[in-house]
């Protein structure tokens, strides 16, 4: 059995499985003519057995796995995942790449793909998959893309260029409690959050002058992100809308999904349901006072259950639902979903059919359902489903219609037209807050900005 451990820039690697043998006992003479189509059925079982064996047996070669997850990195060590999967594999050496983080790790596969040097397996995010899209090995007819629930969703000219290991959703916390006894409903639009936040705020903000009917901590400017970063995908359905703003010369104009997301979330964030002063607390600060009741409502992913879970605070009456982006109830309920770490093989790879053996390895019984156990995020695996906590599953019970739109953050183009016009959607949501703003003119500047950005990096 070969097995290569590297540490600091190298860290061994490899994935759990099993094997599943079958034993056949002997036939006597008379029963013989009544099975022959069973003895006939397990000969065929018998020789696709073999057949796989064979061709596991028939693999070889070392595949370098770059990496910079250090909780992965962590799992792989402690499980002996090269040790497992060389059970299947002995003659699959795996090299596991560990990079320092993701700054560095995207600089390094930038520079080894012009040289023609990318590892056999890399991880990409959804809004590098187009980056290094010409590197990259179809999946599309594997058995972990057709177990996958979110693959196809991100797949690239036809072609499902990574498998994400994990799913991410974002949730409204809010306290049932308080919405009975202020009268309110969980709301279903966008108009019906907005009301409801409004009668949060008159019923509780009579007698505490510092309640927020929505807690949002724009001292800290990201906690706006399930507004100003995701509104304008969930306006339309459109997952890639940041790519489709990069081929647009006016993407702020009136109509647009942008245009129309961010007038919403204008109204919302001006009309005092935000407390007296959303721009002097941060996300830490809001969260807790969220956890004492001391505001209804906060929007945050599925990991901001563990942080007012931790504030010690009795959460029995906590729960979840789903922004509410649509205009009627007649409309979508569109929801926003995250795949994260796709795992894909390079067409640098000296050894494919191995490389994809290991992928496909890694999303089967042997290794995914005890890592997808070891981390907190969703399992994006339609085979190995992962129990939501029951506080977020009361999201899913309220919304059993939702529409899932595969989210991107935005590829190259649209990355480099942000930097030149300086636009961050995250900090555009706070300034809302401040004395003075404008959002048309604010539109205007940005159109205006993006259409020359365009021009002068020669973006079509």
């Amino acid at each position: 059995m070969k097995r290569k451990l590297f540490t600091a820039v190298l860290s061994g690697l490899m994935v759990a499985s099993s094997l599943v043998g079958c034993a056949s006992g002997g036939v006597s003479d008379t029963e013989k003519t009544d099975s022959t189509v069973a003895d006939t059925s397990s000969n065929e079982n018998k020789q696709e057995s073999g057949s796989n064996t064979e061709k596991k047996e028939s693999l070889s070669g070392t595949l370098t796995f770059a990496i910079w997850d250090n909780n992965l990195n962590d799992f792989i060590e402690e499980n002996d995942m090269i040790g497992k999967f060389q059970e299947q594999y002995p003659d699959i050496d795996i090299e596991v790449e560990k990079i320092k983080d993701d700054s560095e790790y995207w600089n390094a596969m930038k520079m080894r793909s012009s040289a023609n040097q990318l590892p056999d397996v890399m991880f990409n995010k959804p809004f590098t998959l187009a980056r290094f899209k010409d590197y990259l090995v179809d999946l599309s007819s594997t058995e972990a893309c057709a177990n996958n629930e979110l693959a196809e969703g991100y797949a690239i000219d036809g072609k499902v260029l990574g498998i994400p290991m994990t799913s991410g959703y974002e949730y409204v916390y809010y306290w049932k409690d308080m919405f009975k006894e202020a009268g309110v409903e969980v709301p279903t639009t966008w108009p019906e959050l907005e009301e409801v936040a409004k009668k949060l705020q008159d019923y509780y903000g009579k007698d505490n002058k510092d309640f927020m009917a929505i807690a949002c901590g724009l001292k800290d400017e990201w906690p706006d992100y399930p507004y100003m970063e995701f509104m304008p995908a969930l306006e339309s359905g459109n997952g890639q809308n940041w790519n489709t703003m990069a081929s647009q010369d006016e993407p702020f104009a009136e109509g647009t999904d942008v245009y129309k997301s961010y007038e919403k979330i204008y109204r919302l964030f001006t009309s005092g349901v935000l407390g007296k002063d959303p721009l002097g607390l941060g996300n830490d600060q809001v969260t807790s006072l969220f956890a004492t009741k001391q505001a209804a409502i906060i929007a945050l992913g599925d990991w901001g259950l563990q942080n007012i879970q931790n504030s010690g605070e009795d959460i029995l009456e906590l729960g979840t639902f789903y922004l509410p982006a649509r205009n009627t109830v007649s409309d979508p309920y569109n929801v926003i979903v995250q795949g994260d770490s796709f795992m894909g093989v390079t067409k640098h790879s000296k050894n494919p059919e191995a490389a994809i053996a290991f992928v496909e390895w890694f999303y089967s019984d042997a290794w995914y359902p005890d890592f997808i156990n070891y981390v907190s995020s969703a399992s994006s695996m339609s085979n190995f489903p992962k129990d939501k906590d029951p506080i977020l599953a009361q999201a899913d019970e309220l919304c059993p219609d939702k529409v899932l739109i595969m989210y991107d953050g935005g590829g190259d183009n649209f990355m480099a037209i942000q930097n030149e016009t300086t636009f961050d959607y995250k900090k555009l949501g706070a300034q809302m807050l401040t004395q003075g703003f404008d959002l048309q003119a604010t539109f205007g500047d940005l159109n205006s900005k993006w259409t020359k950005a365009r021009e002068k990096l020669g973006i079509q």
